[in-house]
């Protein structure tokens, strides 16, 4: 069959791509009444469809944290949401940090600008001209 997508290029393109994928991992139920079930399919109502060919991925207990956090499916669906959305943009910690740079360096030349502006033009704003 296809390829799986890649899903770290779900989180950056699709609104709300976390939280999309973050259904997708834990939205796995069984089919609503007067649906009939299929084969190789699973049903899990956040997949366009409703149908989907991957089994639930997640499973309780299934990993060890070293600091106790209980093992459940959602704390793993957040963990792997979260690393997701890193691997979609690696650069964008770096690329915030810049942000806070400029925004520091604008505002100090902004206050830089504003007392050469008061020391300067203090002489011509006081200055009283008379017109005959």
């Amino acid at each position: 069959g296809p390829s799986p997508p890649a899903l770290p290029l779900i989180m950056k393109p699709r609104h709300n791509g976390p939280n999309y994928v973050f259904a997708l991992l834990t939205g796995y139920k069984d089919p609503p009444a007067g649906i009939a079930p299929r084969d190789t399919q699973y049903y899990n109502p956040y997949f366009a469809g409703g149908w989907i060919g991957m089994p639930a991925p997640l499973n309780e207990g299934a990993v060890d944290y070293e600091d106790g956090t209980p093992a459940t499916a959602t704390q793993m669906a957040k963990d792997v949401c979260t690393f997701l959305a890193w691997a979609a943009e690696p650069e964008a910690d770096e690329r915030k940090l810049m942000g806070v740079k400029f925004i520091t360096a604008l505002t100090i030349c902004f206050f830089f600008t504003w007392y050469y502006k008061r020391v300067k033009w203090t002489v011509v704003k006081n200055r009283r001209l008379e017109i005959y």
